[in-house]
């Protein structure tokens, strides 16, 4: 039961990663000026939720069944686990290319991995339970479960609940895309930087130049927002231009001061 819920709550998670996926192609207008990217972050979240709630679950029962432990058919714990296997594998193998970049697909591709994993060790764990009898290795191995997914889960929990919140995306070299545009030509300070994930494969950027000798012209600007889509991965950027007589500071800024 443990196998088989990881593996329903892997197809629930399936899902919301598609319905992400069209959500997140459609045309920006009205009040969405962005369009729907953000539901790929919310997909992430709401998938890595679920599944620690399916833990949490899974451990309960598997506690109980060590004082109350029930006969277990294990060919058909091993049958199942076996088809169990051959699908996350390849389903795995699928997902594997495009695993590296974005947060939702790393995520199907390492609970498709974990799956098959786990898939073999019940299979295991069915053979001991027909040679041997002893069926409190079911409530053991659906432990195991249990922490292989917790394991896989957690990066994807911490890593989309920070998108969630408008952090920095874990990909992003802060302190060097500071550095590049404080090394710019003409800049003498930068302040109001502001990075956050439009998705879970897009990022945007805000951030005030003060250039006392007054705007570089446009070849200039694209200069640096090409390096910043090239080098940092920021396809979104818009950069406000100052000759640091007045303070423009944004809104944040001034009530953190305060």
């Amino acid at each position: 039961m443990a196998d088989a819920g990881h593996n329903l709550s892997d197809v629930l998670g399936l899902l919301l990663t598609l319905g992400a996926s069209i959500l997140a192609r459609k045309t920006p207008g009205g009040r969405f000026t962005y369009g729907l990217r953000s539901t790929s972050i919310l997909a992430a979240l709401t998938n890595a939720m679920f599944l620690m709630a399916a833990c949490g679950a899974i451990a309960w029962e598997a506690i109980h069944r060590f004082s109350q432990p029930h006969p277990v058919d294990g060919m058909t714990v091993m049958l199942v686990a076996c088809v169990g296997i051959v699908i996350n594998g390849l389903s795995a193998w699928l997902f594997v290319r495009g695993s590296h970049d974005d947060l939702n697909i790393r995520g199907a591709y390492l609970h498709m991995l974990a799956d098959a994993v786990v898939s073999s060790g019940v299979v295991i764990a069915g053979v001991l339970m027909i040679f041997t009898g002893i069926y409190w290795l079911d409530p053991v191995v659906s432990l195991v479960i249990v922490a292989v997914i917790v394991a896989g889960t957690w990066g994807l929990m911490r890593d989309s609940l920070h998108l969630a919140l408008n952090a920095i995306p874990a990909h992003i070299d802060a302190v060097a895309l500071e550095t590049y545009l404080r090394g710019c030509a003409g800049v003498t300070e930068i302040h109001d930087l502001h990075i956050w994930g439009m998705s879970t494969t897009e990022s945007a950027l805000t951030v005030h130049l003060v250039m006392p000798k007054g705007y570089p012209g446009d070849a200039f600007m694209d200069d640096i927002m090409q390096t910043l889509k090239e080098k940092f991965s920021i396809g979104h950027s818009t950069l406000q231009v100052e000759q640091g007589t007045t303070n423009h500071s944004c809104a944040l800024h001034t009530e953190h001061a305060h």
